[in-house]
């Protein structure tokens, strides 16, 4: 790609285009925002931290695909050796018409490079949505409340969305797509940490049975005046998820528990009843069970399991 674009292209390039940033989880990542002018969404989350806004179900500021694509074609002239390209944007990026297309001239160009859409799921029962994120590598979609009345709380979403339908919508998609799907669950204080909602998401996930599940909380200044939990809390409420389901906690890991000391046998049992993420058996376990788990990893008695990026400990 020539260097020579001029001044109103580069600035919209700039506006298109972040990154890269290295992620522990997906490695070299070169961010998309599909939406960069404004806030263009279907939900208005309490936790967001973009400013509050009317809620749309369609963009009225539309960039075109050969703008976003002369974008990415300038941002991989400078940078090499990316690893994912994740979609995103100041809003939803599914609402984006021509995602379709885009994705199509994305893969033309990517290289190694793997696709990744962070979406808040509330299109995923639309057709032409499934049938453009079925080219991604990995979806992540979000999912934090099982009921209309949390949704309409915190999610705060427009009033053409059905939770019932987004939930049909994701095991459908589940049921066709072949790549890493993802579904985070981020919970704020007094609001979807309740025993119901969990319940709910409970059944529900048992029944979808995505790839991975991240919990987490708020880790910026978001938009109203709502709390996040700790890396405690979310620990403490990843209990109460169903032990079949693969949970990590994506969180700032700041904790006051203090690391404690485990035998063989009840290394085994506690990862036979959860597989715990490499960076939780570093702050749960003391030094001398940390030896142990490898030394039990070496013997054959564990395993150690790579899910997107996120290394697990379990029993075979």
């Amino acid at each position: 790609m020539p260097n020579n674009l001029n001044t109103q292209d580069q600035a919209l390039s700039s506006k298109i285009i972040f990154g890269p940033v290295n992620s522990r989880r997906f490695g070299k990542s070169l961010g998309i925002d599909l939406s960069p002018s404004k806030k263009q969404c279907n939900f208005d989350c309490l936790y967001c931290e973009l400013k509050p806004a009317k809620t749309v179900d369609s963009y009225s500021d539309v960039l075109s695909v050969e703008n976003i694509i002369t974008a990415l074609k300038n941002a991989f002239a400078k940078h090499q050796d990316i690893d994912v390209i994740t979609l995103t944007a100041n809003g939803e990026p599914t609402l984006y018409p021509y995602l379709d297309e885009l994705i199509d001239e994305i893969d033309r160009l990517k290289g190694d490079a793997k696709t990744l859409i962070l979406s808040n799921g509330a299109t995923i029962d639309k057709a032409e949505v499934q049938k453009a994120l079925l080219k991604l590598d990995t979806v992540k979609l979000s999912l934090d409340c099982a009921n209309a009345q949390c949704l309409k709380k915190l999610d705060r979403a427009s009033k053409s969305i059905d939770i019932e339908n987004i939930k049909r919508g994701m095991l459908a998609f589940k049921e066709i797509y072949k790549g890493a799907l993802i579904v985070e669950v981020l919970f704020v204080k007094n609001i979807n940490d309740d025993a119901q909602n969990i319940s709910g998401l409970n059944e529900y996930l048992l029944k979808l049975q995505p790839s991975r599940i991240d919990i987490g909380s708020i880790d910026r200044p978001p938009a109203y005046d709502v709390k996040g939990l700790n890396y405690d809390a979310l620990l403490k409420l990843s209990k109460q998820f169903d032990t079949r389901l693969p949970i990590y906690i994506v969180s700032r890991k700041i904790t006051k528990i203090k690391a404690e000391n485990y035998s063989d046998d009840e290394i085994l049992a506690t990862l036979a009843n959860r597989p715990l993420a490499d960076e939780d058996i570093a702050i749960l376990f003391d030094k001398e069970s940390q030896k142990r788990v490898k030394e039990l990893l070496n013997r054959g008695k564990l395993k150690k399991i790579e899910n997107e990026g996120i290394f697990f400990y379990a029993t075979p």
